[in-house]
Parts: C-alpha cells; sequence; structure tokens
C-alpha cells in the first residue's frame, strides 16, 4: 500500500511511502489484540489497594458484652466485621495485576490493529519535522493543516523529540510516542495515526 508523503503544513511532497504487507496488511487476529489491551490495561494498574482486617483494627479484644441474656445477637470483640469501625471481611489487599504474553502474541496483536487502521485509510505519513522550541500553537497548526483538530491522534515519531513532546502535551486527544513504544492500546484507541516518515522503517524493523 503506498501512502502519499505530506509536510506539516499540509502540502504534499510528491513522494510516496510502501506500507509493508507483513506489518500493515496481515489477516487481523481479534483475540491477539484482545490480550494485549488487556495486558496492557493489567499493568497500568498499581494494585496498592488496601483495608484493614479484624486483626489490624486497633481496639481492645475484650468480649462487649455476656453470651445469653440481652436479647440480642452474640457478639466478640470491637473489632467485629458487623460493628462500625470492625474490620472488613475478604477486603483488597495489595497484589500485582500483570501477567506474561508471549512475544508474537504481541507482534500478532499491533500487526493486526496496524491493519484494522490501514484498511480504514487512518494512516498518514508526515514528513520528517522539528520544531525550534516548545509552541503549542505550532502543534495546534500543524493537526488543523492536517485536518486532524477535532480527532483523536497518535503521532509515531522514530526518536525522542522533546520540543513535539512538550507541544503537544496539554493538547487534547493527541499523543506523540516513538516507534519503540507503539503499543496495541494507543492504536486502537486511536482515531489517526500519524508516522513521521522515517519511523516506518524503525516499525518495520521491529515486526517484520
Amino acid at each position: 500500500m503506498d501512502i502519499a508523503v505530506v509536510k506539516y503544513s499540509g502540502e504534499s511532497t510528491g513522494r510516496k511511502v510502501n506500507l509493508e504487507t507483513e506489518v500493515f496488511g496481515i489477516e487481523p487476529n481479534d483475540h491477539a489484540i484482545y490480550l494485549d489491551v488487556k495486558s496492557y490495561l493489567a499493568n497500568q494498574r498499581q494494585g496498592t489497594h488496601k483495608s484493614k482486617q479484624r486483626n489490624e483494627i486497633s481496639g481492645s479484644s475484650k468480649k462487649i458484652k455476656k453470651q445469653k441474656g440481652t436479647g440480642g445477637a452474640r457478639a466478640g470483640n470491637i473489632k467485629n466485621p458487623q460493628f462500625k469501625g470492625g474490620g472488613r471481611i475478604f477486603g483488597p489487599t495489595p497484589r500485582d495485576y500483570s501477567f506474561k504474553l508471549n512475544k508474537k502474541v504481541k507482534e500478532l496483536a499491533r500487526k493486526s490493529a496496524l491493519t484494522y487502521k490501514a484498511k480504514d485509510n487512518s494512516i498518514a505519513i508526515l514528513e520528517d519535522f522539528n520544531f525550534e522550541a516548545p509552541k503549542t500553537k505550532q502543534y495546534l497548526a500543524m493537526l488543523k493543516s492536517l485536518s486532524l483538530g477535532d480527532k483523536k491522534t497518535l503521532f509515531i515519531l522514530p526518536e525522542v523529540n522533546k520540543n513535539v513532546v512538550l507541544s503537544s502535551r496539554n493538547v487534547r486527544n493527541t499523543k506523540v510516542i516513538t516507534a519503540a513504544q507503539l503499543n496495541t492500546y494507543d492504536v486502537m484507541n486511536a482515531d489517526n495515526l500519524v508516522f513521521a516518515e522515517s519511523s516506518i522503517n524503525s516499525i518495520n524493523s521491529l515486526l517484520k
């Protein structure tokens, strides 16, 4: 698949880039996408939730009333889970939510996600560019020239570009990553993908 390369001003460069069929034109695997997205979201969880059980509550362990003759239910100490301020039964404890996913499944998921975007014509190739200084106004002008101002956009650069990252940081519905950081969740979550021209080679070398 050949895609025209444009400047960040929106003008055509007259060049085209060929998207490799092995990366952007495979038979998509929906289950691999599901597993990779699930793994990505699980890895984002801190897992630091915690509630106190009855053995961790401060308070006396003395029996608060006699066993019989009160007309009420039997009760032990004040840390009983049925009482206000008591411990919690089977409450959350710190845990690690991440799980292992095979490397080949991750690669298949990313290729499948990229293939879906290619089929939807949601991929644009941008000539390599750089901002002399962090300027959000310049970044917004670039989005407007590419007709992406109101769409959720993912920019993929060949390497970290501090000025571009800082320029996009306060802009809603846009994210800037490098080719090495490409993941299935970000690809599927975006309406449009914008690749810097030289990042295509990096993607091909990572996924072919």
